[in-house]
């Protein structure tokens, strides 16, 4: 179902009105298929899925790690601390090696999938948030509107995306996933998910999660949706938040905005 909306623009110099037509946007609601096991003491800022685990970056100075976790159990199999001077934040998974940014630091780290082994560090040319990658480039964002395209051996930015919907920018995006061709990010401090065009910035999908989270997982603070992870093989989409006591699988519905 399209969703088609009018946007009135006043134009105050002539005291008329311009009824403007934004492109479509498909929005969507949810249903929970199933909740998995998550440790509260996680601050997710990243999450992958690959062969039946989660691979996790989470945050905090003097808490941050790399962490894989199994996908059906939650037991957290295997785990990396990084220094307590380090915020980790977003994590993407390229040929086998993952990728991690850290928050204010300006610095990324490259690891082994197999034994989390420190093989590369790279600088970052702005703040680290989210990180995701379409197979061939890199997607950093920063909590500001723009997403830097980035070369994944380089990691120089080959491209910068303004994210925009019909009313203009859309800021704080954070946590990034793929998903069928389209990026995926959650929006700081909000229950929604925008899903964006990567050739052209532009807003083209919303994900009301209003209600997902139980009442286990509200404490107060930084409790916020924050993860987005996506099993292709199975179409699985999952999404958690930090410190959140689970992680959800959900399935969508397109509704009337």
């Amino acid at each position: 179902m399209k969703v088609i909306g009018l946007v009135t623009i006043i134009a105050a110099s002539a005291g008329t009105y311009l009824m403007m037509k934004p492109k479509d946007v498909v929005n969507y609601g949810f249903s929970i298929v199933r909740k998995i096991p998550h440790d509260r003491d996680a601050f997710t800022q990243g999450l992958v899925y690959h062969d039946g685990f989660f691979y996790e970056s989470t945050g905090g100075y003097g808490t941050s790690s790399i962490r894989k976790v199994h996908a059906l159990t939650g037991v957290v199999y295997q785990a990396w601390d990084l220094d307590a001077k380090l915020f980790g934040e977003g994590l993407a998974l390229v040929n086998d090696k993952l990728v991690q940014l850290t928050w204010r630091s300006r610095r990324g780290f490259i690891y082994s999938i197999d034994d989390f082994k420190l093989e590369r560090e790279f600088a970052v040319n702005s703040e680290g948030w989210g990180l995701a990658t379409n197979g061939q480039d890199l997607y950093l964002s920063d909590g500001s509107e723009f997403i830097y395209v980035l070369d994944p051996e380089t990691f120089t930015n080959r491209k910068t995306l303004t994210v925009k919907d019909s009313v203009g920018v859309v800021k704080n995006l954070n946590e990034l996933e793929f998903i069928d061709g389209k990026l995926w990010a959650n929006v700081w401090r909000k229950n929604e998910i925008v899903v964006i065009n990567s050739s052209t910035g532009r807003v083209e999908g919303r994900v009301n999660l209003d209600g997902l989270r139980s009442r286990e997982d509200s404490y107060g603070g930084e409790d916020v949706l924050n993860g987005i992870a996506f099993d292709a093989s199975e179409n699985r989409l999952y999404v958690t938040g930090k410190k959140w006591s689970f992680i959800y699988e959900i399935k969508l519905n397109k509704v009337d905005s």
